[in-house]
């Protein structure tokens, strides 16, 4: 009359994750790409934990922690280079077939950017240049052209020149120094906008740069834009907190910039997002530990990063910002904590950290990965010194 146990139910298996079916594939710079999907049909019975995407040829492997259909970076490729990807989805019980591999995607070109330090304080202040070549080695001394002078700021324009603008020589000075695709300083051209020190600047708008904030004595929040030709324009009214001892960089694919961190009397680390048109934005709340003495530079597509600093002593902790601009929590420093030093990006998706002062100036450098890993001490090339500034120049 009654059925035998477990007639009326079958105990269901649980299998791997079908495969999942494969989107489109696209190349995001020298050595990244993307790849779409869309989740399998069946997980198996066991929720799916990742997809991981693996490319042809070289075996190179991005993961996403998500169970339904997304898109996978994959970092680490080669320039130039052509690719397909396929992916697998994972479950508790463990991984698929490959899917289907995706279009053939070709990463960009290498590129030969290079960057250059340059000015600063030893003991007495100097106008002595550092080129940095597209895969970080400092070189020896440039002697100096222009005047020598400290607490002053540099930016990438033009696609691939640079500028170093204002500082102290021992009095305020709104001076410029152009630097040509060769690294090649050329004399002061005299100086448009107020004069004024520790300030920072970056660049916007793919070309252009903008040099924000500083101190005539005490600290103020205007600005000047800097044309793709190298002029610089006149005071725009500032917007955002007075501040001076502050970074800046660009960040995102349209050409944005940040301001961070910096001090009003008192540390702070509110940042300021500047438009592709170079319109500054007002504060936004800050991230991080409030700090001075600070600097930033571009690295991977579209990112930025913020190290080192002082804030009643000298630190080595950083702050990534993400493509749309946010400002990340503090990542635990690696090298010598260190302040007054300066930074710039290189070889396309790179920065590197250079100089500055932790008691005594020093001449060491950091190189910062296309994923934004700093790297610890690489022994100092050219003369210790701190209130300098660096640029990127070179783009090709």
């Amino acid at each position: 009359m009654f059925a035998a146990p477990n007639s009326f139910f079958t105990k269901r298996t649980l299998t791997k994750p079908d495969a999942p079916t494969i989107g489109t594939a696209t190349a995001t710079g020298i050595s990244t790409a993307t790849v779409d999907f869309t989740q399998p049909a069946s997980n198996g019975g066991s929720v799916i934990i990742s997809y991981t995407a693996t490319s042809s040829p070289g075996g190179i492997t991005g993961v996403l922690v998500q169970a339904g259909s997304g898109t996978i970076t994959v970092s680490g490729l080669a320039s130039s280079t052509s690719y397909t990807f396929t992916v697998t989805a994972t479950n508790a019980i463990g991984t698929s077939v490959a899917s289907a591999a995706s279009n053939s995607i070709t990463t960009s070109a290498a590129v030969t950017q290079k960057a250059i330090f340059g000015f600063g304080f030893n003991g007495s202040r100097v106008s002595t240049t550092n080129l940095v070549s597209n895969t970080g080695v400092v070189a020896t001394n440039t002697t100096g052209i222009g005047t020598g002078r400290e607490g002053l700021a540099a930016s990438s324009y033009g696609g691939d020149k640079a500028i170093f603008g204002f500082g102290y020589v021992p009095s305020y000075s709104s001076l410029t120094n152009l630097v040509a695709n060769t690294g090649v300083v050329a004399t002061d051209t005299t100086g448009v906008g107020t004069a004024r020190a520790y300030l920072a600047a970056a660049g916007y708008g793919t070309d252009k740069a903008i040099f924000g904030y500083g101190s005539t004595g005490s600290a103020v929040s205007l600005s000047n834009l800097v044309s793709n030709t190298g002029v610089v324009s006149t005071d725009t009214a500032g917007v955002g907190t007075a501040r001076n001892a502050l970074a800046a960089t660009s960040y995102g694919s349209s050409g944005q910039a940040i301001f961070g961190y910096g001090t009003t009397g008192s540390n702070v680390s509110l940042t300021n997002l500047v438009s592709n048109a170079g319109v500054i934005a007002t504060d936004t709340a800050g991230v991080g530990t409030v700090r001075s003495w600070l600097a930033a530079a571009t690295y991977g597509t579209g990112l930025a990063v913020f190290g080192y600093g002082f804030a009643g002593g000298y630190l080595s902790m950083t702050n990534r910002v993400s493509s749309a601009g946010v400002v990340a929590t503090d990542t635990t420093g690696v090298g010598t904590s260190r302040g007054f030093l300066a930074a710039a990006g290189y070889g396309g998706d790179k920065a590197i950290f250079g100089y500055g002062d932790n008691g005594g100036n020093v001449s060491m450098t950091n190189l910062v990965s296309n994923t934004g890993v700093v790297a610890t001490d690489t022994t100092g090339v050219g003369t210790a010194r701190s209130y300098l500034a660096a640029a990127g120049f070179s783009f090709s």
